[in-house]
């Protein structure tokens, strides 16, 4: 069954057990006893949804039941030094979905493996679940892999990386590997990345319909002028970022008639003044924005570029940093003090931006600067996370909360707003009074409810009504202001012993 099927499967005295399973002020006792005889419903609720104390970490790691152990492998919560431990477990099923990335929730994001975790499931684990391989792998590890004193490893950091991407001492190296299937697969990437670059032989591989290979050969193959000529009727979108074709099929292409051709050109690093010229003043709004950011143009030339760029709500966090690639701090500055918006949101993207840039960013006049800068800089200040969660409805809005900067107090003068995600940060705010917790658990809107059901504010005799709340009944059970001796009563009402 899977998690979603196990919980509708679960009955009313089976979801309050894992609303006491989910609470923070549950003793451990308690825990312990729902995770060696409670319904999987509770136990999956225990081992995947929450922090763990130590003890009960380790009444988990060894619980007999696969799917308790596996529960644990997907939780975005635990440490991942805990969920180490569960590396060399005998069942396959834990091994697979410790091997994929756990899914993250509304705050929570999930941190990589250790490395020598990593390590040893490409050295033991099974080719299926190497495939599905896609935890998040440190920078540190991602760069090692291709020397790394394992022989898998190195075939793993060869297949993860194109031929080109090696460095040349590392591709020096590989053809005198002691292990021969590194040597192998040294030689086959050796040899796609030789076909790439021979227009003879991406003629000879293009397939003759449009596919995965089709496309791949189109953007980033040799691709000989006959192969030029028959892409621009009908894939000249494919080969405008091509960057091996030459200047005049690229000025060719700068005067497409779509509009989307176009596009893609004015982003090519190579395109010539000429066609920055053209395409500075072309009819289409979107091909004029694409432009307006080239690196050849200059803060004069960008200005004089009639573009706009629109807030479509849609800025979302960028994956980890490596702390031995970060970028130019001048290249950074130029881009946070550059007059153009999406200039200006590349550089809220660092997160090492200096303080006073910080402050000058938490500042401006972009929606989309202040929001990536708050998503992405961990000294991003209290003032700019609320503004920018007040402001931004896209894609990780809610993250936004789970900043260590995000303010907790002052937030229940949003009880009343008339948007349901901001009557939600009342409910963060631990003084919230009372009787507004509990007029939230009858809002229209059912998260709201749900989280007001968990406030510890919340009346005692609401907390109690609600745990007969088919609805919220297991949130109310969650909640930390439960007493302790209810818990207990509802882990004998559900068929466990009190103490």
């Amino acid at each position: 069954m899977t998690p979603e099927e196990i919980w509708e499967a679960a009955g009313p005295a089976e979801r309050l057990l894992a609303g006491v399973a989910r609470n923070p002020a549950a003793p451990v006792d308690v825990l312990l006893r729902i995770l060696a005889d409670g319904p999987v419903a509770a136990r999956m609720v225990l081992a995947r949804d929450r922090v763990l104390p130590g003890p009960v970490v380790d009444a988990v790691v060894a619980h007999p039941d696969p799917r308790t152990r596996s529960f644990f492998a997907r939780n975005p919560y635990a440490d991942p030094e805990q969920q180490a431990r569960l590396v060399d477990d005998p069942d396959h099923l834990v091994r697979g979905h410790l091997s994929r990335e756990p899914q993250a929730d509304d705050v929570c994001m999930p941190r990589p493996l250790p490395d020598r975790t990593i390590v040893r499931i490409i050295e033991t684990y099974e080719d299926d679940h190497l495939w599905e391989l896609n935890r998040l792998v440190s920078p540190g590890l991602q760069r090692a892999m291709t020397t790394h004193p394992s022989a898998k490893v190195r075939c793993m950091g060869i297949g993860r990386l194109s031929w080109e991407s090696l460095t040349p001492d590392v591709r020096d190296a590989l053809p005198a590997d002691p292990d021969p299937e590194v040597r192998k697969a040294a030689e086959a990437s050796r040899r796609r990345y030789e076909r790439l670059r021979d227009p003879d032989a991406v003629r000879e591989d293009l397939p003759a319909r449009p596919c995965h290979t089709h496309t791949h050969l189109l953007m980033y193959g040799a691709l000989a002028p006959d192969v030029v000529a028959a892409s621009l009727p009908r894939h000249a979108w494919l080969i405008a970022r091509n960057a091996g074709v030459p200047p005049e099929t690229v000025a060719l292409l700068a005067a497409h008639p779509d509009p989307k051709v176009r596009t893609r050109v004015a982003a090519r690093p190579d395109l010539g003044p000429a066609e920055r010229r053209a395409l500075a003043v072309d009819p289409d709004p979107g091909v004029r924005l694409a432009l307006s950011v080239h690196p050849a143009l200059s803060e004069a030339e960008r200005a004089a570029i009639d573009y706009e760029v629109t807030q479509d709500r849609s800025y979302c966090h960028n994956p980890p940093y490596d702390p031995e690639l970060l970028p130019d701090p001048e290249q950074v500055r130029a881009l946070a003090l550059s007059a153009h918006p999406l200039l200006r949101r590349r550089a809220a993207r660092e997160p090492h931006l200096p303080a006073d840039l910080v402050a000058l960013l938490a500042d401006d006049s972009d929606l989309g600067v202040r929001v990536l800068l708050g998503q992405n800089h961990p000294d991003a200040p209290a003032a700019l996370l609320l503004r920018c969660f007040l402001e931004y409805t896209g894609c990780d809005r809610w993250h936004l909360t789970g900043h260590g900067n995000f303010p907790r107090t002052g937030l229940a003068r949003f009880a009343g707003d008339e948007d349901p995600a901001v009557r939600r940060l009342a409910l963060l705010d631990p003084e919230t009074p009372a009787g507004t917790a509990d007029r939230l658990t009858r809002d229209p809107d059912p998260q709201v409810r749900a989280d007001a059901a968990g406030h510890p504010r919340l009346p005692q005799d609401r907390i109690t009504a609600l745990l007969d709340d088919p609805e919220l009944g297991h949130r109310a059970a969650a909640n930390p202001a439960l007493p302790v001796a209810t818990m207990y009563e509802l882990t004998a009402a559900a068929g466990q012993q009190a103490p």
